[in-house]
């Protein structure tokens, strides 16, 4: 289906649809590298035009068809829960070898604390291409590529970086091409240059793909990567007494691969991690229709992480730690542009609902394909559209998904509210139609004193530039200055709001 033909449809009685997720497409692998340019992308620049703003913030819905929807929260039925840091970035770790984390990098430090304190996973295929500045094992040998090398002076940058900013750090540490005593002294120096900014270290990146490892040739499955598992995690604790250990961020192979780890690992492990993608960014199918239909795959597999980290008792439960729209670095039009912003609300709250303690975004670069933040030289470009929809995210709070119903079902159309002790703070609005303004009464389950909307928007699905939140755009220093939020009509316990074609809303009540 076309992005311009996206429409709602109103049955006479329906639930609305809480959980949109992002594709019917298989998670799979990220290899690490850009999209190839010449790939040509069915679908690349949807065009669905969503309404003007006006000069005072609010929306100009004139011109265009409207649906009524009623959206009811149910505070007494919980959905999920959303906690500290559950909006998260990932980085490829050759990444820590230009300069660009380090202490003094202020724009870098301003873009993450606008996502608040939250964890950023270094790794990616470059973790297993690196090697600790000690290791000394001669020319790489079968498919393994000629390694670069960490130093301390790398490590050091990280920490100060993350430090300044706040966050913490999953570490990845080279699995395929190095040495049990690298990794020893590795994780003895990260751990204790990161100190308390430590989470967790990840050994090795996406093991379900390898196609054989150095040291051990042979057959590769689940049982030689639990064997080497264990003995890098081994050497680790002995420089590293005590440090945490995460596991085992697979691609794609999370029934034969991660269910099995957890309860291999369950002793030794602290977060359970996943790997996730919609589809092949290279294939003409991996358009914005895709993305921002409903995934009932994500649910499942979802649902599988949540109950292996809940019986083996996984601490920290479980966590996509490597995630985007598509892999190969993303669809060119697509991955960079306006409707990922859309998807990435509904992915991350999908997230939520079914126990999942926290989603990292992967990036880096400046390329067409899929980064939040954008960056070139060790700089920072800007934030691109997929940040926004983080952002409105993370400004939603923390606390207890409720149940959301409603008389409009549509996969253009989704709904989430967030409280605690039962009383209802946010709630979330996202039209995805292109067309059709919804014009949405919201029932929050209890008496409102006031309730106001910070909206999201886009020139249209496919734009690359003119996203707004709160009227404001995000400067390339980090800077975000939005406009006061915009006060609504309330009733008792309800609420009304006009979403145009192509937005959302963070609604704050009280």
């Amino acid at each position: 289906m076309n992005a311009r033909s996206r429409s709602l449809v109103l049955p006479a009685v329906a639930l609305l649809s809480v959980a949109c997720g992002g594709s019917n497409g298989a998670s799979a692998s990220h290899d690490g590298g850009a999209p190839d340019a010449t790939t040509n992308v069915d679908g690349a620049a949807p065009a669905g035009d969503a309404a003007p703003i006006d000069d005072a913030g609010a929306p100009d819905v004139d011109g265009g068809p409207v649906v009524s929807a009623s959206v009811s929260v149910d505070p007494a039925k919980p959905l999920g829960t959303i906690g500290p840091g559950f909006v998260g970035l990932s980085y490829e770790k050759s990444h820590l070898e230009d300069n660009y984390f380090r202490g003094d990098n202020a724009a870098l430090v301003a873009m993450f604390q606008l996502l608040g304190p939250s964890i950023l996973r270094v790794g990616g295929n470059s973790v297993d291409e690196n090697v600790w500045q000690a290791f000394d094992a001669g020319p790489p040998v079968g498919d393994a590529a000629a390694p670069t090398v960490i130093t301390s002076a790398d490590v050091d940058g990280l920490a100060a970086f993350v430090k300044a900013a706040g966050w913490k750090v999953i570490y990845g540490v080279n699995l395929k091409t190095s040495s049990i005593e690298a990794a020893d002294e590795e994780a003895e120096y990260a751990s204790t240059a990161l100190g308390s900014s430590l989470f967790g270290f990840e050994i090795g990146n996406e093991p379900d793909l390898y196609k054989g490892i150095t040291s051990q040739p042979g057959t590769w499955n689940l049982a030689a990567f639990e064997n080497a598992w264990d003995s890098f995690a081994s050497a680790m604790h002995a420089g590293a007494p005590g440090s945490p250990m995460t596991g085992p961020a697979s691609a794609s192979d999370y029934a034969t691969w991660t269910v099995p780890f957890a309860k291999d690992e369950a002793a030794a492990i602290t977060l359970l991690t996943q790997h996730y993608y919609v589809a092949n960014g290279q294939l003409a199918t991996s358009t914005i229709d895709l993305l921002l239909s409903p995934n009932p795959k994500l649910v499942t597999e979802l649902q599988a992480l949540s109950a292996a980290a809940t019986a083996n008792d996984i601490p920290n439960q479980y966590r996509l730690s490597e995630c985007n729209s598509f892999y190969n670095g993303g669809a060119v039009g697509i991955s960079d542009a306006y409707g990922t912003a859309l998807w990435a609300i509904d992915f991350l709250f999908t997230n939520a609902q079914y126990g999942s303690t926290g989603a990292n975004f992967h990036g880096g670069g400046d390329g067409t394909g899929y980064t939040p933040i954008a960056d070139s030289n060790a700089n920072v470009v800007g934030a691109r559209p997929l940040f926004y929809g983080m952002l409105l995210f993370a400004k939603a709070g923390q606390g207890t998904m409720y149940t959301t119903t409603g008389s409009l079902t549509s996969p253009n159309f989704s709904a989430y509210a967030l409280g605690s002790s039962g009383r209802t703070t946010s709630v979330v609005l996202s039209n995805k139609d292109t067309a059709t303004t919804v014009h949405a009464t919201v029932d929050v389950g209890a008496a409102l004193t006031s309730a106001t909307a910070t909206r999201l928007t886009g020139p249209s699905l496919g734009a690359t530039a003119g996203v707004m939140l709160g009227g404001a755009s995000i400067q390339a220093d980090g800077g975000f200055a939005p406009n006061a939020p915009e006060p609504l009509l309330t009733s008792g316990s309800t609420l009304t709001v006009d979403l145009p074609p192509a937005s959302a809303a963070l609604i704050s009540v009280q």
